[in-house]
């Protein structure tokens, strides 16, 4: 008999070896835009004319550099008005991370001696909660918010955590792992009571769903470019004006003299291309998505499986899907799936090589054992029906392969 099962996995392996080269054959499914989108044409085509040319810094005084200064200019006021801000309020960043650094650090350090304590949810992604961890290791002291079982922070819970040495509070728009959309308006008016600011890292939902910063009333708000078919390395800050905040990095005097630093040109109109680009068709591809995500938990139901969802189904980013597989090898399964050509993840990608489980599901009282048997599917541009039928007969395929093996 033990010869036999090793000959049993040995015909999984070779055939999750021809799933290599099937998945060669056959087109590839993308069903990981949560962790990072590909670029979208406009951006690409918007961006080619820059790569190509000798383009002047946007600081210099000579014609090269007040040309180049134009075409930034340009794009901060384009931004600006998808978002319903002024120009003097968005300054372009390298991505999410050193959004998030700049707005936690930044209104920390501005309130000195008055503010020694800040606020997050507990749920936040690790640009926020480490950024706290740092402060906190300087003296700051951290109130993570405890949120209910579909991954909201309840008014009540932030009312009852404010102090009056607290210097910021900072809950995310929409998660990354399980796409709950919190209740901003209410949270950062809870906030403003007390005269404290409010930021949201709004990295997940910026181009996946209508934002404007006067409905939120946030103060700042994090945003990064591949998170909506835009280039890598490029994001935006905005801070509400007469907002204080002091300066991240020291060097010139670019972004009017807070961000130091040769703004990213390039990536910066590449950015506001794809930004436009979604924004022309966001209400069509919601809906899309949603489509997809429910034909995709239709499909699912007919494995057998136990499944359990995380986040709230009423009130999340379109086309993420948090499911627990309890009776699977999750690690096999995603191996087996990307050698079917099928790309999804256990999570945040930052947490992907790291065998530990989500603190966000953890935060929301999934038991480690489930949390660590978890996928997250998350729908983009260029996602089908076909796609999510497939990934549910690839997971239906993996099952039968398993319980071969275990026979």
């Amino acid at each position: 008999m033990g010869d036999s099962l090793t000959g049993r996995k040995q015909n999984v392996s070779d055939r999750r070896s021809s799933g290599n080269r099937r998945a060669a054959v056959h087109s590839s499914v993308y069903a990981d835009h949560a962790s990072t989108s590909p670029l979208a044409p406009e951006a690409r085509e918007a961006m080619l004319p820059l790569l190509q040319q000798n383009l002047g810094n946007p600081s210099s005084l000579h014609f090269e550099g007040m040309a180049v200064r134009k075409i930034v200019e340009q794009a901060r006021s384009e931004i600006a008005s998808l978002l319903h801000a002024t120009p003097e309020e968005i300054f372009f960043t390298s991505g999410g991370t050193e959004s998030d650094n700049w707005a936690i650090k930044g209104l920390a350090e501005s309130r000195g001696s008055i503010g020694r304590h800040g606020i997050v949810s507990a749920i936040e992604h690790d640009a926020v909660l480490n950024t706290c961890a740092h402060l906190a290791d300087n003296g700051l002291e951290v109130t993570k918010l405890k949120v209910n079982g579909i991954g909201h922070v309840l008014p009540d819970t932030l009312r009852q955590a404010i102090r009056p040495d607290t210097a910021f509070v900072s809950v995310m728009l929409a998660n990354n792992e399980i796409g709950t959309i919190q209740d901003i308006p209410v949270l950062a008016a809870i906030a403003h009571e007390h005269k404290i600011p409010f930021h949201t890292d709004a990295v997940q939902a910026v181009g996946h769903i209508p934002i404007d910063v006067h409905t939120l009333g946030c103060d700042l708000l994090s945003a990064s470019a591949h998170k909506f078919n835009g280039p890598k390395g490029v994001g935006f800050l905005y801070i509400r004006h007469g907002v204080r905040i002091r300066p991240l990095l020291d060097g010139g005097s670019q972004e009017r003299g807070v961000r130091a630093g040769t703004e990213n040109v390039t990536g910066i109109v590449g950015m506001v291309a794809a930004l436009k680009a979604r924004y022309q068709q966001l209400e069509a591809d919601m809906a899309r998505l949603k489509k997809l995500e429910i034909l995709l938990k239709e499909a699912l139901a007919e494995l057998g499986i136990p499944l359990i969802y995380h986040g709230d189904a009423d009130h999340h980013l379109p086309g993420l899907v948090s499911v627990s597989l309890p009776t699977l090898d999750v690690k096999d399964l995603l191996r087996y799936l990307s050698a079917e050509g099928i790309a999804v993840s256990a999570g945040a990608a930052c947490h992907a090589l790291k065998n530990r489980s989500s603190h966000v599901l953890s935060a929301l009282g999934v038991p480690p054992d489930i949390a660590l048997q978890t996928i997250r599917i998350s729908f983009g541009v260029g996602n089908t029906e076909k796609d999510a039928v497939r990934i549910a007969q690839a997971i239906r395929a993996f099952i039968q392969h398993t319980r071969e093996v275990l026979l």
